[in-house]
């Protein structure tokens, strides 16, 4: 499995990690278990509230063994598996289904 670098030298994400980060934001990511990683989006400039410094917040999680990517409960529990086509450059939550209703057919 080819893995690449991300700007900490240290982390690794999955190549077939499809988005670029947003401005003002890199990944992040940080092995959970064997294997499983977590891949985190930071944003560097910090906000008051930390004392100005890099907020973190879960993308997902990502199983190196079986290549399948997990969107995340919160930053310890894995969700359910996901289609890396179905998330975005913040959150491998699903996207939300529009609503429609039978007021829309009539209009």
């Amino acid at each position: 499995m080819l893995l690449r670098e991300v700007k900490s030298d240290t982390m690794e994400i999955p190549e077939s990690f499809i988005h670029k980060a947003p401005n003002g934001y890199e990944y992040e990511a940080v092995r959970k278990k064997a294997n499983v990683i977590s891949i985190w989006t930071v944003y560097r400039s910090g906000f008051t509230y930390n004392g100005n410094n890099p907020s973190r917040c879960i993308w997902g999680f990502y199983d190196t063994k079986r290549d399948i990517y997990y969107s995340p409960i919160n930053h310890k529990r894995i969700g359910n598996p996901i289609d890396i086509k179905d998330t975005t450059p913040y959150t491998a939550m699903p996207k939300p289904k529009p609503r429609i209703s039978l007021l829309d057919f009539a209009l």
